[in-house]
């Protein structure tokens, strides 16, 4: 059973809890992109582009902007998960953003100028399983409530 309307003033949704988790996940990995040991060999992190060569444990091509990008995704997880409806659609279009973001990463030629974020292959299957996940909780963690107001 899902947890549509909070039971008490103050109290997040399951909704809410789900993009506030998500929004502090995506926060912790933009702080990680930027810790020595933790991203290596960190002084090949780039600015942005393919050459930056600082993998996030060890699997993840990231860089400046990448990083920063995670952070402000991060920061926007949190503040939308205020309302139902903001948790809602950051993990909706959240989720949609990856999906596309997964499809560029395959389409894209890794050593192009186009890889300006950069992304490589475990960037792009992280990103799949990012847009799926996010998109089924902010289906599933809504469908009582979607369905509550057709039938009023």
């Amino acid at each position: 059973m899902t947890n549509t309307h909070a039971s008490r003033p103050g109290e997040k949704t399951n909704v809410q809890k789900a993009a506030l988790a998500v929004g502090a996940v995506f926060l912790l990995v933009g702080v990680l992109g930027f810790i020595p040991g933790i991203t290596a060999p960190y002084d090949e992190l780039g600015v942005a582009g393919h050459e930056s060569g600082a993998l996030l444990l060890g699997l993840f091509q990231v860089s400046i902007l990448h990083n920063l990008v995670h952070l402000l995704f991060g920061i926007a997880g949190i503040a939308m998960a205020r309302t139902i409806s903001g948790a809602r659609s950051y993990l909706l279009y959240g989720g949609i953003i990856y999906l596309v973001l997964w499809v560029y990463g395959l389409l894209i030629d890794m050593d192009s100028a186009l890889n300006f974020v950069p992304l490589n292959d475990a960037d792009n299957w992280l990103h799949l399983f990012l847009g799926l996940g996010m998109i089924a909780l902010a289906l599933l963690l809504t469908r009582n409530r979607d369905r509550s107001h057709t039938n009023h």
